[in-house]
């Protein structure tokens, strides 16, 4: 609902924040910052009553929409029943949560494991470095070129862009980087109908022998604890890889005892039409990292699943890692109710079914602009859309820059009234456009959004 002079409480915010507010968040991302007051389902508002479809939805943390009443209606049972506990108390919805999650991967990959949690997915990610140096006694790590996985000093040590780490001196412990399966961008330029996978040999051939730098041929051991993997990148352009590279990776992986690290902050809880993004591609992780959409943004909780011999009560008592909120019980309290909703609803044909449809809508608005849409993908709800010169290729920042800035203008046309459009830019050049809908987004919403895409397109270019 608009207030009574949207435009003058707008800029008494915006001058309050240019003076008191520090610039190191992404919000100067955009010149000036958005300001929303309200938000429903699959829309945002601002205060002059503009709604604006967001395609992106949290970096995917709403998944069921935003004000689900569902999900409320649990968070507000909770704060009149037990809204506050010290984490070193039990309460149930933490145990059933864990409980829930250990049991899916049990029944889904074989395999016995606990659940440990946290607040934030970087703190997870902190958590699970603990676990791979406690077991193995390594702190080196494999990581992916166009990772991410957070911006904690552990996080951006394996977080492959420069920039995190870039004010904060030397990182001993930095991972060492790895090309991932880019097949779009080829590094090595090859076809993925013909290549074999020779982005995995590659990596196979560091442990070929000792003068590669990370192995020992003689008493067979690597120097390098663990590999962290997305299965398909978030942040990195929700790059989508061949869907036997990981069975290669796995297997160079186990034969050489580096475990595996699957982050699934972005990816998990259906957003690929799998509980587990990594399910589409045939390997059991050791250690699951995970986050975002486990409370559909209303509370922070995230945490790690893990194999039972790596997070035995022998091998990682308490006390091994804390934090003041984790497990709070607000979040384990929406987490429970999401983990149900997510059993009730039949949300891997769902996704699947919304996702065909939404990529073949953008693979239509391709034909619209050849070259200039080099490239489309997408893997259930999980999308992408690269934005290139007119050869096809080379990648235009500059234009993806303004259309997200044209999007949140808030001047589009639809239903004969204005719209804005929410989305999200990532890609290892920043020219990607990532597309994450709620899983409650309809049809009719997303036509709309081609609709929107495309006036963006045509006022942009």
């Amino acid at each position: 609902m608009a207030i009574s002079d949207p435009t003058t409480r707008t800029a008494e915010l915006l001058a309050l924040e240019q003076k008191y507010c520090s610039f190191g968040d992404t919000v100067h991302y955009l010149e000036p910052p958005k300001i929303f007051v309200d938000c429903e389902g699959s829309h945002l508002y601002d205060e002059a009553g503009t709604p604006y479809l967001d395609l992106q939805m949290w970096y995917s943390a709403a998944s069921f929409g935003y004000k689900n009443q569902r999900l409320g209606h649990a968070l507000k049972r909770q704060v009149d029943r037990l809204p506050q506990l010290a984490c070193q108390y039990l309460h149930a919805e933490k145990v059933e949560v864990a409980a829930k999650i250990a049991q899916y991967c049990e029944k889904r990959f074989g395999v016995k494991g606990r659940v440990h949690f946290n607040v934030g997915g970087a703190q997870a990610i902190e958590d699970s470095l603990k676990l791979v140096r406690n077991y193995t006694g390594k702190n080196l790590m494999f990581a992916f070129q166009g990772g991410y996985h957070g911006r904690t000093l552990g996080a951006s040590a394996i977080t492959s862009s420069y920039r995190y780490r870039r004010r904060y001196g030397h990182f001993g412990d930095r991972g060492q980087f790895v090309f991932y399966p880019y097949c779009f961008r080829c590094t090595y330029k090859l076809k993925p109908e013909t290549c074999n996978l020779y982005c995995a040999d590659q990596f196979g051939q560091l442990f070929d022998n000792e003068y590669n730098g990370v192995w020992d041929a003689k008493a067979k051991s690597a120097e390098y604890g663990a590999f962290y993997i997305e299965a398909v990148q978030g942040t990195g352009g929700y790059v989508i890889p061949p869907l036997d590279y990981f069975k290669r990776l796995e297997q160079i992986c186990r034969e050489r005892k580096i475990l595996i690290v699957d982050d699934e902050i972005q990816m998990g809880f259906y957003r690929t039409g799998k509980f587990w993004a990594i399910e589409h591609f045939g390997i059991t992780p050791d250690i699951i990292v995970f986050g975002k959409a486990l409370t559909n943004g209303l509370n922070p909780l995230s945490g790690i699943w893990a194999r039972e011999e790596l997070i035995t009560p022998e091998l990682f008592p308490p006390g091994s890692t804390h934090s003041t909120f984790s497990s709070n019980t607000l979040g384990t309290a929406v987490a429970l109710e999401a983990l149900k909703m997510m059993e009730e609803g039949d949300y891997e044909n769902v996704v699947a079914e919304k996702g065909a449809y939404f990529l073949k809508g953008l693979r239509k608005l391709q034909t619209n602009y050849p070259g200039i849409i080099g490239h489309v993908d997408g893997l259930g709800l999980a999308l992408r859309l690269e934005v290139c010169k007119p050869d096809g290729i080379t990648p235009d920042r500059e234009l993806v820059d303004r259309i997200f800035a044209e999007g949140l203008s808030g001047t589009l046309h639809a239903r004969g009234r204005n719209y804005g459009l929410v989305l999200d830019i990532g890609g290892y050049y920043k020219n990607v456009i990532t597309i994450a809908p709620s899983f409650t987004i309809t049809q009719e919403e997303m036509d709309m959004g081609f609709d929107l895409l495309s006036q963006l397109f045509q006022r942009c270019i």
